[in-house]
């Protein structure tokens, strides 16, 4: 978005820039957006409170004033913001020297049932259906609350009793009209790490590497006892001798969404496509889900004895992690582009975008790591000679990275 706003500044453009969503702040616009474009910069924490500013900016009367509060607002945020102390980051060979541990030695790691890539295509949707998350369906109705006590929330129960009604209901016409199609690919292969990167191979002869995942790692202060993590530290070294695995996926629920999308479109439904959207996506989600399940019970096959039901699941009760990039512990979008390649993605109908955003929308990507210690984490903010190592790593400058890594800098 910061990008975004700079080249609005070089282009010379105008037009005012409101922003909104789910991953932004007040603070975020008036310290990391704002500065970089002269224009109006504003922002909206939900659409339907754009009308407002859209007609303060545009009335005569209104626009100076509302323009000079909104600046001297974002002034004030911004000398709150540097009088705040950083984030305590230890040096990247401190975090090294805190990183998780444990004995390689006494570790077996589980050798695949199966070693390659595999496709599975027009996945059942009646059986992702039974594996739904309901949760995060409620959040894009703006309605907040653990499932399924939400339906009975005194506040929002009745209008999350509505919703969820209506969702089930699109959810058996999506099912059974076969709305969309479901497929995804998976690739378990020989891995070994390096330092903080984890290298994939493209067969057990470990000579190639198929893929280099570069991680970052840890490097604020931790709790003592804490290590700083990196999920290169769930992988055994490549200088262990020891020969481990590593999985990767890429799932979707929403080939052919188009055409039922722009019947709605047509007849000019904006809920029911809104719902089609979250539907799809909470497919996927399941997906994801129901897949990983295989690859642990007969794929890789390493917890062929595990006896979980849906609940235990989405409480992730299981052997393994399953990281995607662009979340905490793996914060670097950049590789879905190597990853897409990897699982040779466009066979299935997936792409990933120059912005790295995956098509179609309703769609979920990431590795699979089976050690029985492996974690989630965040990786937070980390520091310019962590930011250099990474750059060096990936052969990269680190002017580059700065623009990908940016929401990682302190």
């Amino acid at each position: 978005m910061a990008h975004v706003a700079h080249e609005m500044q070089r282009l010379d453009m105008q037009q005012p820039l409101l922003i909104g969503g789910a991953t932004t702040s007040r603070v975020h616009t008036a310290v990391k957006i704002a500065p970089n474009y002269p224009g109006v910069t504003v922002y909206v924490p939900d659409a339907s409170r754009a009308v407002g500013v859209a007609s303060n900016l545009m009335s005569d009367e209104l626009r100076n004033a509302y323009v000079a509060e909104v600046a001297a607002d974002y002034e004030k945020i911004r000398a709150q913001h540097a009088a705040k102390k950083g984030p305590m980051l230890l040096s990247l060979a401190a975090a090294r020297a805190n990183a998780f541990r444990t004995d390689w030695r006494s570790y077996v790691p589980p050798r695949p049932a199966f070693l390659g890539r595999r496709e599975i295509r027009n996945a059942d949707l009646s059986e992702l259906a039974r594996a739904i998350d309901w949760a995060p369906f409620f959040q894009t109705w703006e309605l907040s609350g653990p499932f399924p006590a939400i339906l009975d929330d005194p506040v929002v129960g009745e209008v999350a009793r509505n919703v969820y009604a209506e969702g089930q209901a699109m959810l058996k016409r999506i099912v059974e009209g076969r709305w969309v199609t479901a497929s995804g690919v998976i690739a378990i292969l020989p891995a070994n790490s390096v330092g903080d990167d984890i290298e994939l191979y493209a067969d057990p002869s470990r000579t190639t590497v198929a893929l280099t995942w570069r991680n970052l790692r840890q490097q604020n202060v931790r709790p003592p006892g804490k290590p700083n993590y990196c999920l290169a530290d769930f992988v055994a070294p490549k200088d262990s001798g020891i020969e481990d695995y590593a999985g990767a996926f890429a799932v979707t629920a929403g080939l052919g969404i188009e055409r039922k999308l722009a019947e709605f479109e047509a007849m000019k439904d904006d809920y029911s496509a809104i719902m089609l959207k979250a539907l799809a996506d909470r497919l996927a989600e399941a997906f994801a889900e129901w897949l990983h399940m295989r690859v642990r019970r007969e794929y890789w096959a390493y917890a062929q004895d595990e006896a979980l039901d849906s609940a235990a699941m989405i409480r992730e009760e299981y052997r393994g992690i399953r990281p995607a990039p662009g979340y905490p512990a793996c914060p670097d979008h950049t590789v879905k582009a190597a990853l897409f390649g990897l699982l040779q993605a466009g066979r299935i109908g997936m792409q990933v975008t120059e912005s790295y955003a995956m098509l179609p929308a309703a769609s979920v990507s990431g590795f699979y790591l089976a050690h029985p210690e492996a974690t989630y984490f965040a990786v937070g903010k980390i520091g310019e000679d962590q930011l250099s190592d990474f750059a060096r790593r990936a052969g990269e400058t680190d002017a580059a990275l700065r623009r990908s890594l940016a929401p990682s800098l302190a």
